[in-house]
Parts: structure tokens; C-alpha cells; sequence
């Protein structure tokens, strides 16, 4: 799993989340995750959440920090889990390192995204494509621009660049992990 901080601030708006988007636009070829800052705006015609489309859910924010991950080789189970996974990485690094001590205390994982009361500060989506799963997540970076009460980096007073850096190397290391523990164990009869 290789990681990279994209120094630039283009919108995510759900086309992004297509098979071999990390190699053709970013050069990394195989299993990765990338990270970056900037507004939100998922239009319909890219959004792959059947519950959002349903309610014609606005996802949107002036500033946030995303994340794109691309595993290949694996289930879309597989990939909500690690969707997951993600989440709780999210949580706990935003734990450790928040100026805010009691707000991010605070903080709790249901499904695979973060909230503080009744104060949302993820979003996030799982799917597949024909070659290989892919993961969306993304923080608040500010409250600007959202539909619903949300929660914020700022808030939490958490750098996102220093965010990213640490949990796409705790998400590496715990893809890592997870591919050697597959790889020591005997086969049962």
C-alpha cells in the first residue's frame, strides 16, 4: 500500500472515485490511498450511495480533507471493512492529536463515519470497480458549506495535512499487517 499528500485543492465531487484514478492521475500504480484538501460537491450523477440518492442528499463542504483509497484484489465486504477500519484510524489519531482534549474525547465511530454528539464530521463510501475496490473518506476541515450540523478540523484544532500524513501511515501499516497475517497461517482440515 503506497501513500501520497497531493499538494493541490481540487473539489471532490464523486468522479473521482473511478478504477485507476490514483495511478492515472497521481502516478501510483496498485494498491494505495492519497490524500488532499478541498471543497465538497457530490453531484448526482456521480454519487453511489443508493440511501443518499434515495433522499437526494446534498453532500457538500466548503473545505474538507479527503481521502481516496484503491485496493485491488478484494471484496466489496472486504472493502467496507477496511472502509472501517479507516474510520477508526480517523478517530483515534483525531483523539491524539486535537488541541480540543474534551471535544475530541468525545468523538465515536457508528458504521464508517465520525460524530460528536449529534454533530456529523465524516462522510465516506465504499464500491467497486470492474478492476479493483475503492473507499472515499473525508473530514470537515471547516463547518462552511455543509447541509447538515457538522463538526471540524478547526474545532477540533487538528492540522489536516499533519491528520493525513499520520493515518495514511497507520492505514498502510495496518494493510500491511493484515496481508502478513493472512500469509503465516496453516491451512485446517
Amino acid at each position: 500500500m503506497k501513500a501520497k499528500f497531493l499538494d493541490h485543492f481540487d473539489k471532490y465531487d464523486g468522479s473521482q472515485l473511478v478504477s485507476l484514478n490514483n495511478y492515472l492521475k497521481h502516478g501510483i500504480l496498485g494498491d494505495s490511498i492519497v490524500a488532499w484538501v478541498g471543497a465538497c460537491d457530490v453531484t448526482f450523477e456521480h454519487m453511489v450511495d443508493g440511501e443518499d440518492l434515495l433522499e437526494k442528499a446534498r453532500i457538500a463542504g466548503d473545505k474538507m480533507l479527503h481521502f481516496i483509497v484503491e485496493k485491488f484484489d478484494v471484496s466489496l465486504f472486504s472493502a467496507v471493512a477496511l472502509q472501517r477500519l479507516l474510520a477508526g484510524i480517523v478517530k483515534d489519531q483525531l483523539q491524539t492529536l486535537s488541541r480540543e482534549k474534551p471535544l475530541a474525547q468525545s468523538l465515536f465511530r457508528e458504521g464508517d463515519d465520525i460524530f460528536s454528539g449529534d454533530r456529523k464530521l465524516s462522510i465516506s463510501i465504499a464500491t467497486q470497480s470492474p478492476v479493483n475496490s475503492l473507499i472515499h473518506f473525508a473530514v470537515n476541515v471547516t463547518n462552511k458549506g455543509t447541509p447538515v450540523k457538522t463538526l471540524s478540523l478547526e474545532d477540533l484544532g487538528v492540522d489536516p495535512k499533519v491528520l493525513a500524513v499520520e493515518v495514511m501511515g497507520r492505514f498502510c501499516t495496518e494493510v500491511k499487517g493484515i496481508h502478513q497475517a493472512t500469509q503465516k497461517v496453516r491451512w485446517v482440515k
